[in-house]
């Protein structure tokens, strides 16, 4: 028993427990009053500060998004397109009716959406957030690992590709690999679409990346083809933002583009600024994409096709060079 309880005790038994609480409470106050003087004061608060202003609002993620690029270059004026790459790709598909459809660089799925046939899709990175209507196989590895494989396209069980979109690296190197892996698979009656062909000015086509838009000098391979595979039919198109090429004609046995790509390499690897030909900045020896599609080849295609008769394709590649202009 402490103290103060054993003193408590002798005081109830000898002067009463009423008196015995009264002591006991003055002498709780004379406590409390000594601990309040002995207790060091408090330190001071600092003085407050000026009220700091109201913080900005966060920035919307596309404005964030776009703080990251410099602005562009003014454009080379052009025709206004008529139609955006995928309105154009969904067109080619409802015009072609392909039995099979193969997509380099998936991003988002936006393209890959567009197909209701068994399909193909590769890209090393994708984020897919697009409702997906075909039978698809999603390969995440570069293009060229891809093709690397053995078999790359057993998911086709033999048939060959009736369409195919190049959409993978801007880089002109990385797309004309893709065409060279991809020509050897393709159907006499197939379509091969580039994307980012036509940037509209030096920055967007720059190889290093500075714009939000940008196209790469995906450009060249067009220059390329045109250069050694004149048996190819390459029509430039102008849709939104960045343009496509549609490319037919394949001999799926050549080796030309293959043998001279070495030959190539300085031209598809020309560092910064790129140079570029004023009818692809102008966009005059681009087709508008409804007239393109409002041909009647591609309803003549899908019927060669059906009945085997390759031998009179040369006659609709005729047809589609005439829709060029210049």
């Amino acid at each position: 028993m402490g103290i103060r309880s054993t003193v408590g005790s002798m005081l109830d038994s000898t002067i009463g427990r009423e008196r015995t609480n009264t002591i006991r409470k003055a002498e709780r106050k004379a406590r409390n009053t000594l601990a309040e003087r002995l207790a060091p004061e408090p330190p001071k608060r600092p003085a407050a500060k000026p009220t700091a202003k109201k913080a900005a609002p966060a920035k919307p993620q596309a404005t964030a998004e776009r703080s990251r690029w410099q602005p562009p270059d003014p454009f080379a004026p052009h025709p206004e397109p008529r139609m955006s790459r995928h309105e154009f790709l969904e067109g080619l598909h409802e015009k072609t009716r392909p039995r099979t459809y193969l997509e380099i660089g998936i991003r988002t799925g936006t393209s890959l959406a567009l197909s209701r046939t068994r399909s193909i899709a590769v890209d090393p990175s994708f984020v897919i957030d697009k409702p997906i209507h075909c039978d698809v196989q999603v390969v995440k590895a570069t293009s060229d690992d891809f093709f690397a494989g053995d078999a790359p396209l057993a998911h086709f069980d033999g048939v060959p590709v009736d369409l195919a979109f190049i959409d993978g690296m801007h880089l002109s190197e990385f797309a004309l690999r893709d065409f060279i892996n991809i020509e050897p698979w393709m159907a006499d009656t197939g379509v091969i679409v580039f994307d980012d062909v036509l940037p509209r000015n030096a920055l967007e086509a720059a190889r290093d990346r500075k714009t939000l838009s940008w196209a790469g000098d995906v450009y060249k391979v067009v220059e390329i083809l045109r250069r050694r595979r004149p048996d190819l039919v390459v029509l430039l198109v102008n849709t939104a933002n960045t343009g496509t090429a549609v490319v037919v004609g394949f001999d799926q046995a050549s080796t030309a583009l293959k043998d001279g790509y070495v030959e190539e390499e300085d031209y598809l690897l020309q560092p910064d600024p790129q140079t570029l030909p004023l009818e692809y900045l102008d966009r005059s020896i681009a087709v508008e994409p409804d007239i393109l599609l409002e041909s009647p080849v591609w309803e003549q295609l899908v019927a060669s096709r059906e009945h085997g008769a390759s031998a009179d394709l040369a006659s609709l590649w005729d047809e589609l060079r005439k829709l060029q202009p210049g």
